[in-house]
This record gives structure tokens, C-alpha cells and sequence, in this order.
């Protein structure tokens, strides 16, 4: 939920906050940080790294979902909200929002469910 309440915040490149805005890995810092208390640093590569991967049957509303989107593995990070619907720091034209799993666009870039929860 804490998540959702960002959209629609700026994206920009390092943004850690919703004063200046995000990036991908700058939201899911924010969002761990503030709705459950976690200290989570780092790109999308490095936190990836620090989660445990999952199936994707088993993503729950909280969970992340990675994607390639520059060409590199983990380039790209969301916090996944429930029904398919994860939401992230896109991109400086559209901010902070929410897409699906079944987005032609990330579908193709999907690379993995991973959990920082227990």
C-alpha cells in the first residue's frame, strides 16, 4: 500500500526520495525503509543479490520483480503490489507508476521474483 501511495512522484536519476524523486532502486529503498523498516541500499543489481529469489507463483504484495532493461541483468527493480500490478520508478516522462507483469515490454524483460520478507 505504502508503495502505492507514491504514484506519480517524479522519476529522477538517484532520487531516493519523494521530495526530489526516483529511480527504481531509490523507490524500493524508500518504500522498505519507511513501510516495513529495512535498510536497503544499492542498484537494482545489488539488490538483487541481497533478496532471496522466489517463483513467481509464490510473489506476494511486497516482493520485487526484476527485469533487463539496458541490456544487464537485474538493470531494473519494482515492488510487486498483487494481481499481476507492480509498481516503479519508470522513467522521467511518466514517474513513479504502476504496470503489469503481462506488459508486452516487461513480460519480455521479466527475469526473476526475489524477497527481502520472510
Amino acid at each position: 500500500l505504502y508503495a502505492l501511495s507514491l504514484l506519480d512522484t517524479a522519476y529522477a536519476s538517484g532520487g531516493r526520495g519523494p521530495a526530489m524523486g526516483f529511480d527504481c532502486s531509490g523507490l524500493v529503498s524508500h518504500v522498505f525503509e519507511e513501510a516495513a523498516g529495512l535498510r536497503v541500499r544499492g542498484s537494482a543489481a545489488s539488490i538483487g543479490r541481497m533478496s532471496r529469489p522466489i517463483e513467481r507463483e509464490q510473489l506476494r504484495p511486497g516482493d520485487l520483480v526484476f527485469f533487463n532493461t539496458l541490456g544487464e541483468r537485474h538493470s531494473h527493480v519494482g515492488v510487486y503490489v498483487g494481481d499481476g500490478r507492480f509498481v516503479h520508478a519508470s522513467n522521467p516522462r511518466t514517474g513513479v507508476r504502476v504496470d503489469r507483469l503481462n506488459n508486452r515490454y516487461y513480460a519480455q524483460r521479466f527475469e526473476g521474483a526475489h524477497s527481502l520478507l520472510d
